[in-house]
């Protein structure tokens, strides 16, 4: 049987990527762990996932809550450190 940290190691995304998918989508993290593995291999899915942190970073900073709007500033950093060819090509 396949643990979280299992599913986690083959979704090629962190821990945050998928709390902030979660979080976005009001999904259970499983659930978004499976969503957020599915994006990060389909073809526009890398920029979905970039707006999904967006729009929580604005999210954060609507509320008032600076320090977990910089955390997650520092996720979507990773991530589109990590993942280049992706997010290059929606720049172009």
């Amino acid at each position: 049987m396949l643990t979280y940290e299992d599913c986690l190691a083959l979704s090629d995304l962190t821990e945050e990527e998928v709390e902030a998918i979660a979080q976005h989508e009001h999904l259970p993290e499983i659930v978004a762990l499976e969503f957020g593995s599915y994006l990060v291999h389909s073809p526009d899915g890398v920029p979905m996932i970039k707006r999904i942190i967006l729009d929580d970073i604005e999210e954060q900073l609507r509320r008032g809550h600076s320090d977990k709007a910089l955390h997650l500033k520092l996720v979507l950093r990773h991530f589109v450190y990590t993942h280049p060819k992706r997010t290059a090509t929606e720049q172009a």
